[in-house]
Formats: structure tokens, C-alpha cells, sequence
């Protein structure tokens, strides 16, 4: 199964590297185009697969169609590429924002389309993925699909109508959880440590933490009752966050998240 890229910026580049790594296809049957010859050259040189500055070339030979293009670029690529692609041919759009039924209708056929919402930390191996399907996708295909997101982290299928809360809590979470392990640190320098120590101490207090709710399979609150002991350090902190309203700012952060989503699809 020949797999296809335009375009090979840091995600694109995350995803090939995720399936050469993972064995789900071999160098050779990746094909990426770009019209950037420098990183032509760095994906060839990390990854050994094919390149090419041609677009229609690597929508003719793809069985599986990645686009990792920026919104602004995506529906000059579609008008290029929509009569080399086939009707059997399995496009992913990672494309911010862009819903099914546009990307659809910039084909102007029928299509196999899946939208898939990654987020940064795919480029370390930790990505959180969502991905959702047209109607002409078989569970086969999305299955493959799927696959190539688990192999840098995680994915999951979900409707289409969540994508703009999968944006709030996994696409751009990346940077509100920066925040806290920057404030995290900037308080611990406060309290005489190194910065350097300081920022390795609070990303490594909330990449455990994080494991901890995915692997045990406890409420987040049940865990967070375990660190507060009666009378503690820990409670103290707890409740001068409450009366920050630490809870409120997220929740509201991330409903301007989701609004600012929506008004991007409707662009």
C-alpha cells in the first residue's frame, strides 16, 4: 500500500516518522511532495522515502493521501491534485478547521475522506489524535488509519460535531498546559531553585500525573483527594487555586476555544 504526503512540515513529518517506525509501511512505499527542496531533502535524509516538488505525482501513486498543508494553502493543493486523485484513494486532511463537507465539495466528486485533529506533542511521540470518517470509508481503511495515529501516541474516531471541543481539550491544550509548567517553575525559582531544574521538576510532575489518570483508570478528583492529606501543604494549594478560580479560567479558556473553531469552520 503506497502511502502519500503533501506537504512535510513538522506534523507530516511526525506521522512518517511514526509509520516507518511503527512497520506499518516501508520507506519505500512513501511517496512526500513539498515545494520546499530543503525539507525535501531532511524528510529523505531521516526517513529514506521518495520526494518529489510534484503534488499530482504523489495524488496519482497514493493509496492513502495525507494532506499536512496550511489552511491557507489547502484548496489551491485540492484544485491542482482533484482529477489525479481516484475514487478508491483514502484522503486525510490534518488540515485546521476544514470540515468534510468543504474538502468535499473543493473535489467536486465523491471521495474518501477522514479529518483527523492531531496535536503537537506527536512530534515527541505523545500526539493525541480524533479522526472522522465520510460515509465512503470502510471500517478497513479507517482501521489503517487509525493505526498510523496510535503509532505516535493516540487516536480515536469520534463525530465530526466534536472537533471543535477536540480542538479545546487536545489540539491546542498543548499550550495552556506550557502555561502551568512555566508558572509551575517560575514559582519553584521563587522558592531558590535553578530554572533549569525547576522547569524539569514541573514537566515531569505533569507528564506522571497525566499517566496516572490514563493508566489507573481513576476520576482525576479521586486522585487529586490522594495527594491531600488532612491539614497539608497540598489542600492549602488546592484552595488558593479554587479561589483563583483555576477551574473557571480553564473551562472558560476552552470555551473560547471551541467558539473561535466554529467561527473558523464557517469561513
Amino acid at each position: 500500500m503506497k502511502m502519500g504526503f503533501i506537504g512535510s512540515g513538522n506534523m507530516g513529518g511526525a506521522i512518517i516518522g511514526g509509520i516507518v517506525n511503527g512497520k506499518i509501511a516501508v520507506p519505500s512505499d512513501i511517496i512526500v511532495s513539498d515545494k520546499n527542496e530543503a525539507a525535501l531533502k531532511k524528510i529523505n535524509s531521516e526517513y529514506a522515502v521518495n520526494t518529489t516538488t510534484d503534488n499530482k505525482t504523489v495524488a496519482k501513486e497514493a493509496d492513502i493521501l495525507f494532506l499536512c498543508v496550511k489552511p491557507q494553502f489547502l484548496y489551491l493543493v485540492i484544485d491542482e491534485i482533484k482529477d489525479s486523485v481516484s475514487e478508491n484513494t483514502v484522503i486525510v486532511s490534518i488540515v485546521a478547521g476544514q470540515s468534510i463537507e468543504t474538502i468535499t465539495s473543493a473535489f467536486g466528486k465523491k471521495i474518501k475522506l477522514i479529518r483527523v485533529m492531531p496535536n503537537t506533542p506527536a512530534l515527541v511521540g505523545e500526539g493525541m489524535a480524533a479522526l472522522t470518517t465520510n460515509e465512503n470509508v470502510t471500517k478497513e481503511e479507517a482501521d489503517i488509519v487509525l493505526n498510523v495515529f496510535n503509532s505516535f501516541g493516540k487516536g480515536e474516531i469520534v463525530s465530526e460535531n466534536l472537533m471543535d471541543a477536540v480542538t479545546a481539550v487536545s489540539g491546542s491544550s498543548p499550550a495552556y498546559v506550557f502555561m502551568m509548567i512555566e508558572a509551575m517553575a517560575d514559582a519553584a525559582v521563587i522558592g531558590g531553585m535553578p530554572r533549569s531544574q525547576a522547569y524539569t521538576f514541573a514537566a515531569q510532575a505533569v507528564m506522571g500525573s497525566a499517566k496516572m489518570v490514563l493508566e489507573t483508570g481513576k476520576h482525576p478528583g479521586e486522585l487529586k483527594d490522594m495527594v491531600c492529606s488532612p491539614a497539608g501543604t497540598t489542600i492549602d494549594a488546592v484552595a488558593s487555586l479554587e479561589r483563583s478560580g483555576f477551574r473557571s479560567s480553564v473551562i472558560d479558556a476552552m470555551i473560547s476555544c471551541m467558539n473561535k473553531s466554529k467561527e473558523l469552520g464557517k469561513k
